[in-house]
């Protein structure tokens, strides 16, 4: 079975975010972690643009995992779309 792609729409100051790329860090999972904050102009805009497509509020965290969605930190919903 393959690794899932996962990929991690973070505030580097939000604790629910430090909470999800733990739990992701303990599970072993290999993802992408963007820092929406640290971003700046245009690539800043891109990533928003980008993440407002499967979240439309624009909240944090939010974790894509293959084709699955979780937003904000909910390990049950995170471990399940992992198959964990």
């Amino acid at each position: 079975m393959s690794s899932p792609s996962v990929k991690l729409y973070a505030l580097s100051t939000c604790m629910w975010c430090r909470k999800t790329k733990a739990l992701l860090d303990e599970l072993g999972v290999a993802y992408e972690c963007i820092y929406v904050n640290e971003l700046q102009g245009d690539a800043r805009e891109a990533v928003l643009v980008e993440m407002e497509k499967v979240n439309g509020s624009r909240s944090f965290p939010t974790i894509i995992i293959d084709d699955k969605v979780v937003i904000g930190f909910k390990p049950d919903e995170i471990k399940a779309a992992l198959g964990k």
